[in-house]
């Protein structure tokens, strides 16, 4: 059975819903406090194991290739005025191979995954979106990656979400819970309706696949949106191999909203060594101000 070693990143979407901002930025590249979105996710992809990471890029994307490349200048620079502390961070970049392709026109999830074909290869691979950020005690890439080498089978992460937002995502039809976190599916569902939807577990961005996923999506007619939908694919090859659902546990914060972004900017700055204590005590003054605002409106 060959190991997973092979992660891949759709990052050519436009991001829309962040506009102005990235109307000349890519979107992967907008910092939680100072590290890039996309940077989370390959340090994900490492600290799982992952050896080689595809990033599927588009228009306006090339800041990325460039985030993860040497700047000599910069390092010069910081060297000479011994700025070591500023240039150990300019060094401490995620230890994988680095490759980028281009999706010259945006035709949907399962369009930018095909373009991993060639990458790929005859072996299993993860895929990983950017706008999920997860948070858990043992990556979730590395839990799938666990199950698939207790099956040798595709797997995909869920979790529950609000019924009224099921047309936000993929949904499973769960057949039943193997074990702790692990379903049988029956069928995946792109965006149902929530009178339609046959279960809250939604997909969150994370993916273990096998290479037979290419021969589907080469073949797959336009879903949702009129778009190639990895969804469908998923759901076509499910009926071939099977195909499981690993339900995730942890935090997970969805940074393609405007509202999960500054959630996790938030928790990650209280985190942050710099800025913690401060962001503290600007939150608790935050806090009484709208506290003594609020009762002053009652009075």
């Amino acid at each position: 059975m060959s190991k997973v070693k092979k992660a891949v990143i759709p990052a050519a979407g436009l991001g829309t819903r962040f506009l102005p901002a990235t109307k000349a930025m890519a979107k992967e590249m907008l910092p939680i406090v100072d590290k890039p979105t996309i940077q989370f996710i390959v340090e994900e992809a490492v600290n799982s194991g992952i050896e080689e990471v595809l990033i599927i890029t588009g228009k306006n994307k090339r800041p990325i290739e460039d985030h993860f490349d040497a700047n000599i200048e910069l390092e010069q620079h910081l060297e000479s005025a011994g700025k070591t502390d500023l240039l150990k961070i300019l060094h401490d970049q995620p230890d994988v191979n680095l490759y980028f392709v281009r999706q010259p026109y945006p035709k949907g999830l399962g369009h930018a995954v095909l373009q991993a074909k060639a990458f790929v290869g005859n072996e299993p691979f993860v895929v990983m979106l950017g706008d999920d950020i997860m948070e858990s005690d043992i990556p979730l890439t590395k839990q799938l990656i666990d199950v698939y080498d207790e099956t040798a089978a595709s797997n995909i992460a869920v979790m529950e979400v609000p019924q009224d937002e099921t047309d936000k995502y993929g949904v499973i039809d769960p057949e039943a819970e193997l074990e702790s976190g692990i379903y049988n599916v029956r069928q995946f569902v792109e965006k149902p309706k929530p009178e339609d939807a046959p279960s809250n577990l939604a997909i969150i961005g994370r993916y273990l696949l096998t290479p037979q996923i290419f021969s589907i999506l080469e073949t797959l007619e336009p879903g949702a949106g009129g778009e190639i939908q990895l969804t469908d694919a998923i759901d076509q090859l499910n009926k071939t191999q099977r195909v499981f659902a690993k339900r995730f546990d942890g935090k997970r914060y969805d940074v393609g909203s405007k509202i999960g972004f500054l959630e996790m900017s938030i928790e990650y700055g209280l985190k942050h060594p710099e800025i913690k204590d401060d962001l503290r005590n600007y939150i608790k003054n935050l806090a009484h101000t709208l506290k003594q605002a609020s009762s002053s409106e009652e009075e």
